[in-house]
Parts: C-alpha cells; structure tokens; sequence
C-alpha cells in the first residue's frame, strides 16, 4: 500500500539490523523486567497476607 514494502519485509529487516543478545542477559526490554517482578513480589506477598489472615482468623 502507497509502494511501502511489505510488513514480512520490514521486520526482517529490523531484526537483521539488531546486534546479538548478550550471554545472560533474558530480559532485553527493559519494562518487562519490572513488570515481571512486580508480578512475583505481587504473588508472594498476596500469599504471606491470606496466610496471616487465615491464622490470625484461626481457620489454618
């Protein structure tokens, strides 16, 4: 459309363009990393809070 190439073809370009991942390095976007975290600090803290509820209700 309007002589662009064709989407296939621009990101095989971009992706050839792009230098090496790093040895280590699993995240290379930088949010994905926090969110990621925030995920697991989310899910473990959500339950060290339904256990201390539970106990503190006595229905452990």
């Amino acid at each position: 459309m309007f002589h662009s190439k064709p989407i296939e073809e621009r990101i095989a370009k971009r992706q050839a363009e792009r230098s090496t991942l790093k040895e280590g390095r699993h995240f290379e976007h930088g949010p994905a990393k926090f969110v990621f975290i925030f995920v697991i600090v989310f899910v473990v803290v959500g339950h060290l809070a339904g256990l201390l509820l539970m106990m503190a209700l006595g229905m452990h």
